[in-house]
């Protein structure tokens, strides 16, 4: 038997009558609120200008202290940095963050999901920066903007790194996010060293769920994290897909192997359930070099297969350490 190791979507609410109430008048959405206490008013001492992940030019405080995040990899950001944001967006196949950020986003309220945020909830939170993720529609954007100054922090490629940089100047934690970077690589190099000759192997990162199986094809998250430590990848593992995952059918399971299988759900309850002892007993997976081997690591796949962030990315190479480092 395999083990694991490791919503409802919200609509987005178009508050029209409310926001143009806070865009007619500070008293709606602003003074009230932040004068209700010194801890909760934002620093006025000063700003900061940058540049989003959009080319769009955006004034932040310089300090800023209700921040929400609309994306998964806004909030692993954010709490790699050190703040704790005052709303979050639930993570793929979640109810709210995803399990390996869920201790450090304890408290943290949902004001959306993978497909948008709640507008009237985020107007609740009371942000003064709102971390927009790849927030793409105009007339969404243009909502959270009459909220609080609205950062997209993810551009096309969905690099978390440049994403990091970018949420660092944001919530004025440039340095810390640096730092961030330069530790990251940093263990990466030992690792490199330390795996000697399974640097080279081939590995594989699939993700199974109800409909299926699916592999982690180019300009995904781990697929960056997997070429920074030069791994080789199987088959069409070494191609750009064309979504987030591709789905495989069991008859062409063996695309999923590798001298190395790393294999996980979104979750391990609801839908997702003990979906991993299912797979075991397809003939079609136990004929795989891999299984055959023993070198298939069970995965948290809110953390390997969805948009992934900075804690995500050093908490991977944890992982790889221990399932290849002897």
């Amino acid at each position: 038997m395999l083990l694991f190791s490791s919503r409802r979507a919200a609509r987005p609410v178009v508050a029209t009558a409310f926001l143009a109430a806070c865009a007619l008048t500070v008293s709606a959405c602003g003074s009230p609120e932040q004068q209700a206490g010194a801890a909760d008013a934002p620093d006025t001492a000063g700003s900061a200008r940058l540049t989003d992940a959009t080319g769009t030019e955006v004034k932040v405080p310089a300090a800023p202290r209700r921040v929400v995040a609309l994306s998964e990899m806004d909030l692993d950001s954010a709490l790699a940095l050190g703040v704790k944001p005052v709303g979050l967006t639930a993570g793929r196949g979640q109810h709210g963050a995803p399990a390996y950020l869920a201790d450090e986003a304890k408290g943290i309220p949902v004001v959306g999901a993978v497909t948008g945020p709640d507008i009237e909830k985020v107007i609740r939170s009371r942000p003064d920066v709102i971390l927009a993720g790849q927030t793409a529609d105009a007339q969404v954007l243009a909502q959270l903007r009459k909220i609080a100054p609205t950062v997209v922090t993810i551009d096309r490629n969905k690099d978390w790194k440049k994403s990091l940089t970018l949420t660092g100047k944001a919530l004025g934690k440039a340095d810390r996010a640096g730092k961030f970077l330069a530790t990251y690589d940093t263990e990466v190099a030992a690792l490199k060293k330390d795996l000697g000759a399974r640097a080279t192997s081939k590995v594989s990162v699939a993700r199974y769920s109800a409909k299926g199986t699916a592999v982690m094809q180019q300009g995904v998250f781990i697929s960056d994290i997997l070429k920074d430590l030069g791994f080789r990848r199987p088959g069409v593992q070494n191609q750009k897909g064309e979504g987030h995952s591709t789905p495989i059918s069991d008859e062409n399971l063996q695309q999923i192997d590798g001298d190395w299988l790393f294999l996980g759900t979104l979750s391990t309850t609801g839908p997702d359930a003990g979906l991993l002892d299912k797979l075991a007993d397809k003939p079609a997976y136990r004929q795989l070099g891999a299984v055959r081997d023993k070198h298939v690591t069970m995965i948290d796949g809110s953390k390997w297969t969805s948009l992934g962030g900075a804690e995500a990315a050093v908490s991977t190479l944890d992982d790889i350490r221990k399932a290849m480092v002897k």
